[in-house]
Protein backbone atom coordinates (compact mmCIF):
# COMPACT_ATOMS: atom_id res chain seq x y z
CA UNK A 1 0.00 0.00 0.00
CA UNK A 2 2.81 2.38 -0.93
CA UNK A 3 0.40 5.08 -2.15
CA UNK A 4 -1.65 5.31 1.03
CA UNK A 5 -2.40 8.95 1.80
CA UNK A 6 -1.49 10.14 -1.71
CA UNK A 7 -3.91 11.72 -4.16
CA UNK A 8 -3.67 10.98 -7.87
CA UNK A 9 -5.26 12.60 -10.92
CA UNK A 10 -5.24 10.57 -14.13
CA UNK A 11 -6.21 12.01 -17.50
CA UNK A 12 -7.65 9.71 -20.14
CA UNK A 13 -8.53 7.50 -17.21
CA UNK A 14 -11.80 6.08 -18.49
CA UNK A 15 -10.25 3.30 -20.58
CA UNK A 16 -7.06 1.57 -21.63
CA UNK A 17 -3.80 2.52 -19.92
CA UNK A 18 -5.47 5.28 -17.90
CA UNK A 19 -8.12 2.98 -16.48
CA UNK A 20 -5.53 0.32 -15.64
CA UNK A 21 -3.42 2.95 -13.87
CA UNK A 22 -6.39 4.26 -11.90
CA UNK A 23 -7.21 0.73 -10.78
CA UNK A 24 -3.64 -0.10 -9.78
CA UNK A 25 -3.05 3.12 -7.83
CA UNK A 26 -6.36 2.70 -6.02
CA UNK A 27 -5.45 -0.88 -5.14
CA UNK A 28 -2.16 0.45 -3.77
CA UNK A 29 -3.86 2.90 -1.42
CA UNK A 30 -4.13 6.13 -3.42
CA UNK A 31 -7.22 8.31 -3.61
CA UNK A 32 -7.79 8.52 -7.36
CA UNK A 33 -9.64 10.96 -9.59
CA UNK A 34 -10.14 10.40 -13.32
CA UNK A 35 -10.34 13.21 -15.87
CA UNK A 36 -11.69 12.23 -19.27
CA UNK A 37 -13.91 13.68 -21.97
CA UNK A 38 -16.05 10.53 -21.78
CA UNK A 39 -16.60 9.46 -18.19
CA UNK A 40 -19.60 8.83 -16.01
CA UNK A 41 -17.74 8.51 -12.72
CA UNK A 42 -14.92 11.05 -12.99
CA UNK A 43 -14.37 14.66 -13.99
CA UNK A 44 -15.43 15.45 -17.52
CA UNK A 45 -13.17 17.67 -19.60
CA UNK A 46 -11.61 17.78 -23.05
CA UNK A 47 -7.90 18.55 -22.70
CA UNK A 48 -8.12 20.94 -25.66
CA UNK A 49 -10.37 23.23 -23.59
CA UNK A 50 -8.27 25.17 -21.10
CA UNK A 51 -11.21 26.50 -19.08
CA UNK A 52 -12.75 23.03 -18.78
CA UNK A 53 -9.40 21.55 -17.75
CA UNK A 54 -8.87 24.15 -15.04
CA UNK A 55 -12.39 23.65 -13.69
CA UNK A 56 -12.03 19.85 -13.64
CA UNK A 57 -8.59 19.91 -12.03
CA UNK A 58 -9.76 22.36 -9.37
CA UNK A 59 -12.83 20.20 -8.65
CA UNK A 60 -10.74 17.05 -8.39
CA UNK A 61 -8.21 18.74 -6.11
CA UNK A 62 -11.01 20.06 -3.91
CA UNK A 63 -12.62 16.63 -3.60
CA UNK A 64 -9.32 14.81 -3.05
CA UNK A 65 -7.94 17.42 -0.70
CA UNK A 66 -5.00 18.12 -3.03
CA UNK A 67 -2.95 16.44 -5.77
CA UNK A 68 0.29 14.54 -5.24
CA UNK A 69 0.46 12.58 -8.48
CA UNK A 70 -0.50 13.63 -11.99
CA UNK A 71 -0.61 10.99 -14.72
CA UNK A 72 -0.79 12.89 -17.99
CA UNK A 73 -2.16 10.07 -20.10
CA UNK A 74 -4.87 11.54 -22.36
CA UNK A 75 -4.00 11.25 -26.04
CA UNK A 76 -5.19 10.27 -29.48
CA UNK A 77 -3.63 8.24 -32.26
CA UNK A 78 -2.94 8.99 -35.89
CA UNK A 79 -1.97 6.94 -38.92
CA UNK A 80 -0.37 7.96 -42.18
CA UNK A 81 2.83 9.00 -43.91
CA UNK A 82 4.00 12.55 -44.45
CA UNK A 83 1.46 13.21 -47.23
CA UNK A 84 -1.53 11.58 -45.58
CA UNK A 85 -2.50 13.95 -42.74
CA UNK A 86 -3.75 17.45 -43.52
CA UNK A 87 -3.02 20.56 -41.47
CA UNK A 88 -6.21 20.21 -39.44
CA UNK A 89 -5.28 16.67 -38.38
CA UNK A 90 -1.83 17.88 -37.35
CA UNK A 91 -3.33 20.68 -35.29
CA UNK A 92 -5.80 18.33 -33.63
CA UNK A 93 -3.28 15.66 -32.62
CA UNK A 94 -0.70 18.16 -31.37
CA UNK A 95 -3.44 20.04 -29.50
CA UNK A 96 -4.46 16.88 -27.63
CA UNK A 97 -1.17 15.03 -27.22
CA UNK A 98 1.16 17.96 -26.52
CA UNK A 99 -0.77 21.07 -25.51
CA UNK A 100 -3.26 18.91 -23.60
CA UNK A 101 -0.48 17.81 -21.25
CA UNK A 102 0.66 21.40 -20.84
CA UNK A 103 -2.85 22.55 -19.93
CA UNK A 104 -3.35 19.83 -17.33
CA UNK A 105 0.04 20.25 -15.66
CA UNK A 106 -0.36 24.03 -15.69
CA UNK A 107 -3.68 23.68 -13.87
CA UNK A 108 -2.36 21.08 -11.42
CA UNK A 109 0.91 22.86 -10.63
CA UNK A 110 -0.34 24.90 -7.66
CA UNK A 111 -1.52 21.70 -5.96
CA UNK A 112 1.64 19.75 -6.79
CA UNK A 113 3.72 22.54 -5.27
CA UNK A 114 1.94 21.93 -1.96
CA UNK A 115 2.78 18.21 -1.95
CA UNK A 116 5.76 16.61 -0.25
CA UNK A 117 5.65 13.74 -2.77
CA UNK A 118 4.83 15.47 -6.05
CA UNK A 119 5.25 13.36 -9.17
CA UNK A 120 4.19 13.73 -12.79
CA UNK A 121 4.22 10.88 -15.29
CA UNK A 122 3.62 11.67 -18.95
CA UNK A 123 2.57 8.89 -21.31
CA UNK A 124 4.79 8.87 -24.36
CA UNK A 125 5.33 6.08 -26.89
CA UNK A 126 7.89 3.90 -28.60
CA UNK A 127 7.11 6.16 -31.56
CA UNK A 128 9.22 8.84 -29.86
CA UNK A 129 12.39 6.74 -30.04
CA UNK A 130 11.94 4.41 -33.03
CA UNK A 131 11.06 5.24 -36.60
CA UNK A 132 7.73 3.54 -37.33
CA UNK A 133 6.08 3.43 -40.75
CA UNK A 134 2.85 5.40 -41.28
CA UNK A 135 3.14 7.21 -37.95
CA UNK A 136 4.72 10.57 -38.84
CA UNK A 137 2.16 12.74 -37.08
CA UNK A 138 1.81 10.49 -34.05
CA UNK A 139 5.60 10.17 -33.75
CA UNK A 140 6.00 13.95 -33.88
CA UNK A 141 3.53 14.38 -31.04
CA UNK A 142 5.12 11.74 -28.83
CA UNK A 143 8.64 12.95 -29.61
CA UNK A 144 7.47 16.31 -28.32
CA UNK A 145 6.11 14.65 -25.17
CA UNK A 146 9.48 13.04 -24.46
CA UNK A 147 11.47 16.26 -24.97
CA UNK A 148 8.89 18.25 -23.05
CA UNK A 149 9.02 15.81 -20.13
CA UNK A 150 12.75 16.34 -19.76
CA UNK A 151 12.37 20.11 -19.90
CA UNK A 152 9.54 20.01 -17.36
CA UNK A 153 11.73 17.91 -15.07
CA UNK A 154 14.53 20.46 -15.35
CA UNK A 155 12.18 23.33 -14.57
CA UNK A 156 10.53 21.68 -11.57
CA UNK A 157 13.28 19.65 -9.90
CA UNK A 158 14.17 22.61 -7.69
CA UNK A 159 10.61 22.69 -6.38
CA UNK A 160 10.64 19.01 -5.45
CA UNK A 161 8.34 17.97 -8.31
CA UNK A 162 9.52 14.94 -10.28
CA UNK A 163 8.60 14.52 -13.96
CA UNK A 164 9.14 11.30 -15.88
CA UNK A 165 7.89 9.69 -19.08
CA UNK A 166 6.74 6.15 -19.80
CA UNK A 167 7.09 4.94 -23.39
CA UNK A 168 4.78 1.99 -24.16
CA UNK A 169 5.21 -0.20 -27.17
CA UNK A 170 2.10 -1.34 -29.02
CA UNK A 171 -0.35 -1.94 -26.19
CA UNK A 172 -3.52 -3.99 -26.19
CA UNK A 173 -5.88 -1.02 -25.73
CA UNK A 174 -9.22 0.04 -27.25
CA UNK A 175 -7.44 2.28 -29.77
CA UNK A 176 -5.38 -0.64 -31.09
CA UNK A 177 -8.57 -2.70 -31.11
CA UNK A 178 -10.24 -0.14 -33.37
CA UNK A 179 -7.14 -0.05 -35.56
CA UNK A 180 -7.26 -3.81 -35.97
CA UNK A 181 -11.00 -3.81 -36.67
CA UNK A 182 -10.44 -1.37 -39.53
CA UNK A 183 -7.65 -3.44 -41.12
CA UNK A 184 -8.43 -5.53 -44.22
CA UNK A 185 -7.17 -8.61 -42.35
CA UNK A 186 -7.34 -8.00 -38.56
CA UNK A 187 -5.70 -11.32 -37.73
CA UNK A 188 -2.73 -10.68 -39.99
CA UNK A 189 -2.40 -7.10 -38.72
CA UNK A 190 -2.36 -8.26 -35.10
CA UNK A 191 0.27 -10.86 -35.94
CA UNK A 192 2.41 -8.16 -37.58
CA UNK A 193 2.13 -5.85 -34.56
CA UNK A 194 3.02 -8.68 -32.22
CA UNK A 195 5.97 -9.80 -34.36
CA UNK A 196 7.65 -6.39 -34.39
CA UNK A 197 8.04 -6.52 -30.58
CA UNK A 198 10.86 -8.92 -29.64
CA UNK A 199 8.77 -10.57 -26.92
CA UNK A 200 6.29 -11.54 -29.64
CA UNK A 201 3.16 -10.06 -28.09
CA UNK A 202 1.40 -6.79 -27.38
CA UNK A 203 2.07 -4.97 -24.14
CA UNK A 204 -0.80 -5.07 -21.64
CA UNK A 205 -2.33 -1.93 -20.18
CA UNK A 206 -1.61 -3.29 -16.70
CA UNK A 207 2.10 -3.61 -17.51
CA UNK A 208 2.24 0.04 -18.54
CA UNK A 209 0.30 0.98 -15.41
CA UNK A 210 2.91 -0.81 -13.30
CA UNK A 211 5.66 1.27 -14.91
CA UNK A 212 3.69 4.46 -14.27
CA UNK A 213 3.25 3.44 -10.63
CA UNK A 214 6.99 2.84 -10.34
CA UNK A 215 7.78 6.32 -11.63
CA UNK A 216 5.12 7.93 -9.43
CA UNK A 217 6.07 6.13 -6.22
CA UNK A 218 7.78 8.01 -3.38
CA UNK A 219 10.06 4.98 -3.11
CA UNK A 220 11.74 6.21 -6.29
CA UNK A 221 12.18 9.81 -5.22
CA UNK A 222 15.57 10.11 -6.95
CA UNK A 223 14.13 9.37 -10.39
CA UNK A 224 13.30 12.42 -12.50
CA UNK A 225 13.80 13.37 -16.13
CA UNK A 226 13.79 9.67 -17.02
CA UNK A 227 12.06 7.65 -19.72
CA UNK A 228 10.95 4.09 -19.10
CA UNK A 229 10.27 1.86 -22.09
CA UNK A 230 7.57 -0.81 -21.71
CA UNK A 231 7.75 -2.19 -25.22
CA UNK A 232 8.67 -5.86 -25.14
CA UNK A 233 12.26 -4.98 -26.08
CA UNK A 234 11.32 -3.04 -29.21
CA UNK A 235 13.46 0.01 -28.42
CA UNK A 236 16.73 -1.68 -27.52
CA UNK A 237 16.85 -5.23 -28.87
CA UNK A 238 17.93 -6.30 -32.35
CA UNK A 239 17.36 -10.02 -32.65
CA UNK A 240 18.74 -12.28 -35.35
CA UNK A 241 16.12 -14.16 -37.31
Amino acid sequence: MEFTGLRALITGGASGIGAATAELLAESGAAVAVLDRETETGYRADVTDDAAVRAAVDAAARDLGGIDILVNNAGIGAQGGIADNDDEQWRQVLDVNVLGMVRVLRAALPYLRESANAAVVNTGSIAATAGLPDRVLYSASKGAVLAMSRAMAADLVGEGIRVNCVNPGTADTPWIGRLLDAAPDPTAERAALEARQPMGRLVSAREVASAIAYLASPRNAATTGAELAVDGGMQGLRLRK
